[in-house]
C-alpha cells in the first residue's frame, strides 16, 4: 500500500494491517498458503503451455475434470500432494519444483 494512503487511513480511524494479522495465521500457515497458491498457479500455465484441456490433464491422472477444475482454483480441499504429484505428471522436473517451492514466498 503507498505510504501516503495508508497515512490517510490511519488518520481516518482504519486499522491498517496484513492479511496474515487479520486472520491472525501463523508464519507456518502464510508459507502454506503461498506454496498452494504457487502450485495451483504452476499446475494452470503448465496445462496450458502444454495446450492441454483439463480433460487431458484429468484423463493423464486418472481423476475428473472437475478436481483439475478445484485444482487449478486453489480449492482447499485439494492437498498438496495431489498438486505436485499432478505437475510432476506434466513433465516437471523435481529441480523446477524446487525452485518453484523456493519462490512461493
Amino acid at each position: 500500500m503507498h505510504p501516503d494512503k495508508r497515512r490517510r487511513l490511519e488518520q481516518a480511524g482504519w486499522k491498517v494491517g496484513t492479511v496474515q494479522e487479520f486472520l491472525g495465521l501463523s508464519d507456518a500457515e502464510m508459507a502454506l498458503i503461498h506454496l498452494q497458491v504457487a502450485l495451483k498457479r504452476a499446475l494452470g500455465t503448465t496445462r496450458r503451455r502444454l495446450g492441454l484441456s483439463q480433460q487431458e490433464v484429468a484423463k493423464r491422472l486418472g481423476s475428473s475434470q472437475s478436481r483439475v477444475a478445484k485444482m487449478e482454483a486453489g480449492d482447499p480441499s485439494v492437498s498438496l500432494d495431489l498438486l505436485i504429484r499432478s505437475l510432476l505428471v506434466l513433465g516437471v522436473t523435481p529441480r523446477e519444483l524446487g525452485s518453484l517451492i523456493g519462490n512461493a514466498a
